[in-house]
């Protein structure tokens, strides 16, 4: 049986972990060839060697302009082209009210987050345009909906990621190019076990439990509901969806008005 995505090549950021490397392996199962790229070397191997023939790892800094290029030139020399680029690198948020955030925190978040979505999209555009189209996703979060207090630097920059997305997917539809962003509730990943820095198991198990029951549907998200958007967000499946941000948050924003009672819940 053919895969959605048998013949394409996809660039996945941040693809040595957590959702990105979820979507990297759901990618390859369904006949796609990736580039898995991570800041660190050992990661982006793992999960490339995890997958097999079907990807290369490639080491590099989504903030990086000449970093960004390297990465798609990678992907050609390897397979010949790009079709699907999943811009998902990001970083956490262990910062404070906008008053008291270092100037130098609000910059590296705003670089990795907004900056490298930025940076995919424009160096990525002109390989699917020599492709004939394709389909460009970028991690946002329900954070760049909704300001929460505590991590302005982080909401910030995922609504940058969401207006960007918009912009840009009406600048290249005429182009076959269709843009749209994920926007994860909390996510079970090593960014959100992180993100109030290192924590012995009984305290990380308990965060998760809070982060579970603030969820209507009882559970926190894992990488695996995240990959599953991406895949239908790449595939022919959304041939009429661009510009969209997609919410995947067991619910979370259907709770209207009682964001203040999950202050502290982590966010992808």
């Amino acid at each position: 049986m053919a895969g959605l995505l048998d013949g394409k090549v996809a660039v996945i950021t941040g693809a040595g972990s957590g959702m990105g490397r979820a979507t990297a392996e759901l990618f390859a199962e369904e006949g796609a060839r990736v580039l898995v790229m991570d800041r660190w070397a050992e990661r982006a191997e793992d999960a490339a060697s995890g997958i097999g023939e079907a990807a290369v790892a490639f080491t590099g800094d989504v903030s990086k302009g000449e970093d960004v290029q390297a990465m798609y030139q990678a992907a050609v020399d390897a397979f010949g082209g790009v079709n699907i680029i999943y811009n998902n690198a990001g970083i956490g948020s262990r910062e404070d009210n906008v008053r008291d955030c270092p100037e130098e925190v609000f910059d590296e978040i705003m670089a990795i987050n907004l900056r490298g979505v930025w940076l995919g999209m424009k160096y990525g555009i002109p390989h699917l345009e020599r492709a004939g189209g394709g389909s460009i996703i970028s991690t946002a979060s329900v954070a760049g909906i909704s300001g929460l207090s505590g991590i302005t630097a982080y909401c910030a920059s995922k609504g940058g990621v969401i207006s960007l997305t918009r912009t840009v997917a009406g600048e290249f539809a005429s182009s076959g190019i269709r843009i749209n962003c994920i926007c994860p509730g909390a996510i079970a990943t090593r960014i959100g076990d992180n993100s109030q820095g290192p924590q012995d198991p009984a305290q990380l198990e308990r965060r998760r439990e809070r982060n579970a029951t603030a969820h209507p549907l009882g559970r926190s998200g894992e990488g695996s509901d995240i990959a599953q958007a991406a895949l239908f967000l790449a595939s022919d499946e959304s041939s009429f969806m661009t510009g969209q941000a997609i919410v995947v948050d067991g619910g979370w924003t259907a709770i209207d008005g009682r964001w203040a009672d999950f202050a502290g819940v982590d966010f992808s």
